[in-house]
């Protein structure tokens, strides 16, 4: 089925799996071991990252980090407000819409215990759109997982001068 609404062949996917291991192959190499041409395997490449199906991002590496990170389970009544803030906050770094008792999952990082107890009270549990508040924090990633960070604390209003400042 994916391969379907992707229009992806089973070179598509090779492709992928082969870059999904080692980002910094070469059109040329990886054109070996998907026994195309050069030309070929840099047109599905294009194709693919102009479908958004494959995307490059540099990032941290969030397995590799000394830091802590959590998952926070929201039930709002303004998920869209949610949304504005995590897009502010360097340590709030993706958030899920849901279907379920919770409406919305937020992945966080903090390089304290304290930092993400501070975050979520600054920025959620006293917000007036948020309705519960549960936190589970991660002890372990099992694999690699990339993500962006973004080290422009000066952008989030939340006033953790005393913890941000270890970034900056």
């Amino acid at each position: 089925m994916m391969s379907e609404v992707l229009k992806m062949d089973e070179i598509d996917k090779k492709i992928i799996e082969l870059v999904q291991a080692n980002p910094s192959l070469t059109h040329t190499q990886i054109a070996e071991k998907v026994n195309r041409s050069q030309p070929t395997v840099g047109m599905r490449i294009r194709r693919l990252e102009e479908q958004g199906v494959l995307q490059f991002q540099a990032g941290i590496n969030f397995k590799a980090a000394e830091m802590y990170f959590a998952r926070v389970e929201l039930k709002t009544s303004n998920p869209d407000k949610i949304y504005d803030i995590v897009r502010i906050c360097p340590f709030l770094l993706n958030a899920f819409r849901l279907s379920g008792t919770t409406d919305m999952s937020i992945m966080m990082a903090g390089f304290t215990l304290e930092d993400i107890d501070k975050i979520v009270n600054i920025h959620l549990r006293s917000n007036p759109d948020v309705i519960k508040v549960t936190i589970d924090l991660i002890t372990d990633i099992m694999k690699d997982l990339i993500l962006a960070f973004d080290f422009n604390f000066s952008k989030c209003d939340c006033k953790l001068n005393d913890h941000c400042w270890k970034a900056q």
